[in-house]
């Protein structure tokens, strides 16, 4: 596949389905750190990162990213391992080619935010601005499709990493997300529809919303991109219950100790397979056409996202099928003997 073929997809009325979350499922599979968040695992585990991506294949997704989340300089020098960085870049990058390669799928490479970037402060950006530039070139000698630049809460900093793709990206397209938090602003007081509408007018192939929210908290926001951009527009949200009340993953607190769950007690508000069925409707009639899933996710929510855009992964061999159950789908005459009995106490409908 060219570098095109995401624009040309997108143009052609194509739904594109991205699975993220590489970093939240390692972290809870126990290959991750809480707290750094550095994709180490790639240099430690590298088969383990390619049967992920193999995993979210099988569940439908048309884009491999490189697992190159946090794997910026900065990042690795916080905790002594600098030195590596351009081997976990090149390992990512070249694990994710392999397995695009192998179902015919896009690559796309990774970019963040970093923890240096100060709005006005030409020093800092400069140091950004070489971080990029590094990532960047990696991307383009391993050959990906595209290039995606998330979960920036500064738009400064989103423009900043545009302008990098752009200049070093060897004409690669960019697909460039905003983090909305609480309020509907950037981290440096631009409207988030307004700065996903200067992104896309300064080049951007994709602009939208990725990570912090929840499904249900991120969608009355993107409605409001929907109004003022012109182009494809992208959805992410995270695989956690967020409401008015907390309505990005980090604020959400346990119900029984008011403590707040991010980031080692999230199970508890975990989203399910329903909600994204539903997400994904409400967003297709928003019109968001570049859809995915970010911390939180996993194998089965993102089959129930690829299934809700009328797509049949591998995975739907496996999606559930209620009339096979002995217990709570067998037809009238087909019935085992004691399984009404047994529905009954599963459901707790009957005490005694």
């Amino acid at each position: 596949m060219s570098s095109t073929d995401i624009i040309q997809r997108l143009r052609n009325g194509e739904t594109i389905l991205v699975a993220e979350g590489y970093m939240w499922e390692f972290g809870r599979r126990g290959y991750l750190k809480y707290g750094g968040f550095i994709p180490e695992v790639v240099l430690e585990h590298p088969d383990l990162v390619e049967s992920m991506h193999e995993e979210f294949v099988h569940a439908g997704t048309d884009v491999v990213e490189a697992f190159t989340y946090y794997a910026n300089r900065e990042k690795l020098r916080s905790i002594g391992r600098e030195d590596e960085l351009e081997k976990l870049n090149r390992t990512a990058l070249k694990i994710a080619k392999k397995v695009a390669v192998r179902h015919n799928k896009l690559t796309a490479a990774g970019l963040c935010n970093t923890p240096l970037y100060v709005p006005g402060d030409d020093t800092c950006t400069a140091k950004v601005k070489e971080m990029f530039k590094e990532q960047i070139k990696w991307a383009t000698e391993e050959k990906v499709d595209f290039i995606i630049a998330e979960t920036f809460n500064d738009l400064g900093e989103a423009l900043l990493a545009l302008e990098c793709i752009k200049e070093f990206g060897n004409g690669l397209p960019a697909v460039i997300t905003l983090t909305p938090y609480g309020p509907d602003i950037t981290t440096d007081d631009v409207p988030i529809p307004e700065a996903c509408r200067r992104l896309e007018e300064a080049g951007a192939a994709v602009v939208g919303l990725n990570c912090g929210r929840g499904p249900e908290t991120m969608l009355p926001l993107l409605r409001e991109v929907r109004k003022v951009c012109k182009g494809p527009i992208a959805a992410l949200p995270v695989a956690f219950r967020c409401t008015e009340d907390s309505k990005t993953f980090q604020s959400l607190k346990d119900p029984k100790t008011g403590e707040y769950l991010y980031p080692v007690d999230l199970d508890s508000a975990r989203c399910n397979s329903s909600d994204f069925e539903k997400f994904t409707k409400e967003a297709l009639e928003i019109g968001v056409t570049y859809l995915g899933i970010c911390c939180g996710n996993c194998a089965t929510y993102f089959r129930a996202m690829a299934e809700a855009c009328g797509k049949t992964p591998p995975s739907s061999k496996y999606t559930y099928e209620s009339s096979l159950s002995h217990v709570f789908g067998a037809p009238e005459g087909q019935k085992y003997t004691r399984a009404d009995k047994i529905r009954e106490f599963m459901l707790d409908i009957k005490k005694n």
